[in-house]
């Protein structure tokens, strides 16, 4: 089960499609976080939405809100997509321990080895103010996290 809004978003350190580290914690204080979790990199679905949010990445960042997307796809692979599809904003790799992060936020699916397509907008002090899940082939809405964000 996904974890829900009021929680406690659990902290991470997750390689970016560059090699970097990553932290939740590194975000918390200064601004909230738009954490998207999506199935695999190169995929009809997950290449769209990924597209959506780089043409409507103000949206976010004019919300004083960093967007951080999570697979379960290699920093390799990751690196390559984020070239391809012109993503500039972080692509961070749960490939191992497989799917831990993944896990922690109740969005990894067992039987076919990769996140669902989850979405958690996390305030400032960490606490998730918003979330939807999603079953693999149902893109997201984009305007919800802006609505959320508005809401905040």
């Amino acid at each position: 089960m996904a974890i829900q809004v009021g929680d406690k978003a659990p902290d991470f350190e997750l390689k970016d499609n560059h090699g970097a580290p990553v932290r939740l914690s590194d975000h918390l204080g200064q601004r909230n976080v738009v954490l998207v979790f999506y199935p695999f990199a190169f995929t009809g679905v997950c290449t769209g939405e990924l597209r959506a949010l780089r043409d409507s990445l103000p949206l976010l960042t004019d919300r004083d809100t960093a967007l951080l997307a999570v697979s379960n796809d290699s920093i390799h692979t990751l690196r390559v997509f984020a070239e391809q599809e012109s993503l500039e904003y972080p692509l961070l790799s749960d490939f191992w321990p497989h799917g831990e992060v993944s896990r922690a936020y109740g969005v990894f699916d067992e039987g076919k080895g990769c996140a669902v397509r989850g979405t958690f907008v996390i305030d400032r002090e960490g606490v998730v103010r918003w979330t939807v899940v999603n079953a693999l082939p149902d893109a997201r809405d984009l305007n919800e996290y802006v609505g959320a964000l508005d809401a905040l």
